[in-house]
């Protein structure tokens, strides 16, 4: 990412400040801190705090919170993932001084209420009611508990609804304390921006918010070996019309060198592509599905891959063996100098499409910098993709996709 500058506020928070080619600005601050971070008594803890960081702050009410960024046409948002939670605004770039100041003062210096939080926690609850409501959402989180089980890594991000209900503003905070710390934070700003207004204007505004004790350094995240893999077949009786099947592997972790082949093969069997292999064999060959794709969950030291499929019920084997036949291919045969050229250029011109979602890059910026303190540049990524070839793949395939090491989850 061209002319991208990086900088460390006072209380040592970095930032990372990028230009783009509209006059909207993407600002938000990303956390190190997500479901993973979590200790077993605060499962939900993570999503339950970013709710509750909404709720007022020492100079905020809820209601001022909420109208800040709407009443100049912007948007506030935040999500949870179980390596980081991200608040974020859309805005013109006119405004984002505003929008700054408002994610500072969230994340910064909100006060987590009790009886905001007694009334929250039913929220989160209905919250958890809706996604147990739909079983191909559902189907990927019970396959991460399978597969990262005994590890925070497979905790449901929405928590536990008896241990929810038990969280109270003490543990909130004693939570936010020991990992809202500014040093596990970027802040992050993709738009017309001048970076030393808005470093001046930060400066200006967290000089003015409570300064948090520095919490005591915590372990690095624990390493999830990729090695403790065995063939299973789970079958989950759920009265659907429908039969949901996921199947799929632990894997390994973004910074891995086989991260990239196997995102190229992720692409090539489920990716977005109405070309994708899964695609052909299951839907436009045979007509058995609606839906079919395969994803690559990456998390820093470990990852999921899986594909998903639902069918009739009488479909399932049928399906079953068409994805294994798929994932044999790639493992038996390299792709030719054809099929290799034809993939690389199809991901490159998915990934300069992605570019167009100016939100996404923003927070992806984000997010990188967060967990590893770089900004990845599109033409080294391209010349990376152009650098890999068929036997590198199949290598990858052979050890990623191998019948022994594969779960199969079944919902019917």
């Amino acid at each position: 990412m061209t002319n991208t500058q990086t900088f460390t506020l006072s209380n040592g928070m970095r930032v990372v400040c990028a230009p783009s080619p509209t006059d909207i600005a993407y600002i938000g601050i990303a956390i190190d801190a997500g479901t993973r971070d979590e200790q077993p008594w605060e499962s939900g803890m993570a999503h339950f705090t970013e709710h509750m960081t909404f709720k007022g702050t020492t100079r905020l009410s809820s209601l001022q919170i909420i109208n800040r960024m709407e009443s100049v046409g912007g948007d506030l948002n935040a999500f949870t993932g179980k390596e980081e939670t991200v608040y974020y605004c859309t805005t013109p770039a006119e405004h984002y001084a505003r929008a700054l100041k408002l994610l500072l003062d969230i994340t910064l210096d909100s006060t987590y209420p009790q009886r905001e939080m007694e009334k929250e926690v039913e929220v989160i609850i209905d919250e958890i009611e809706s996604y147990n409501d739909s079983p191909s959402e559902l189907i990927f989180d019970e396959f991460e508990s399978i597969i990262f089980k005994g590890n925070a890594l497979g905790r449901n991000i929405l928590g536990d609804a008896e241990l929810l209900r038990e969280l109270n503003s003490e543990a909130m905070q004693h939570f936010v304390s020991r990992l809202y710390q500014p040093q596990r934070m970027v802040l992050f700003v993709y738009g017309r921006v001048d970076a030393d207004a808005l470093l001046r204007t930060a400066e200006r505004h967290i000089a003015g918010l409570p300064q948090r004790e520095p919490a005591a350094m915590l372990p690095p995240k624990r390493l999830t070996p990729t090695t403790e893999r065995r063939q299973e077949v789970l079958r989950r009786s759920k009265d659907t019309h429908q039969t949901h099947v996921l199947v799929g592997t632990r894997c390994c972790g973004q910074r891995d060198k086989d991260h990239l082949p196997l995102f190229f093969l992720n692409n090539l069997l489920g990716g977005p592509g109405m070309n994708a292999r899964l695609n052909l064999a299951l839907r436009e060959r045979n007509a058995l599905v609606y839906t079919t794709e395969s994803s690559l969950l990456s998390y820093t030291d470990t990852g999921v891959w899986s594909a998903y499929f639902g069918c009739d019920a009488h479909d399932v084997k049928r399906c079953l063996r068409l994805v294994n036949r798929e994932l044999q291919r790639l493992c038996e045969s390299p792709l030719s100098e054809r099929q290799l050229a034809a993939a690389k250029r199809q991901l490159k011109g998915q990934l300069m499409v992605s570019n167009d979602n100016f939100e996404s890059v923003a927070i992806g910026m984000g997010k990188r910098m967060l967990h590893y303190g770089t900004i990845q540049d599109r033409q080294q990524l391209f010349e990376r993709i152009d650098a890999l070839d068929a036997r590198q793949l199949q290598d990858v395939a052979q050890r990623t996709f191998a019948p022994d090491a594969l779960t199969t989850l079944v919902y019917e």
